[in-house]
């Protein structure tokens, strides 16, 4: 279970409307080596900003200013090709259950156990 794989880098874009947390969130991304190409504020910078860039992966936090991660996942879901969308919260998962399971999102990391290998493993168990 879990170890480096040998896929091609996967691209990443970060939405938190916390700086911190995105500072936080790309260090930690990048150290486990995954290539963070964006970040985004609020949910309608988070469409542009996946139009524009095309990530692999959404890291998307549920509570947004604009739009809140459940719309801007449900936005996300009539893309083709659709980025993978992963929700987050500080907020535990048993807060949000119901309406992630109803979601487009590859499912939910909470903050506080984000790590690589928690997305990659959240994206392996849903393809």
């Amino acid at each position: 279970m879990g170890g480096r794989h040998d896929a091609p880098v996967t691209t990443l874009l970060i939405v938190d409307d916390h700086a911190g947390f995105r500072t936080f969130a790309r260090a930690l991304m990048e150290a486990e080596g995954l290539d963070v190409i964006g970040e985004a504020g609020d949910g309608p910078s988070a469409l542009a900003e996946v139009t524009r860039l095309d990530p692999d992966v959404v890291l998307l936090d549920v509570v947004l200013p604009g739009l809140d991660g459940f719309q801007v996942c449900e936005r996300l879901a009539s893309l083709s090709p659709r980025p993978a969308v992963v929700l987050t919260s500080s907020r535990d998962s048993s807060s949000y259950a119901d309406r992630v399971a109803r979601s487009a999102a590859r499912g939910f990391v909470a903050k506080h156990a984000l790590s690589a290998e928690a997305l990659l493993a959240l994206l392996e168990a849903s393809s």
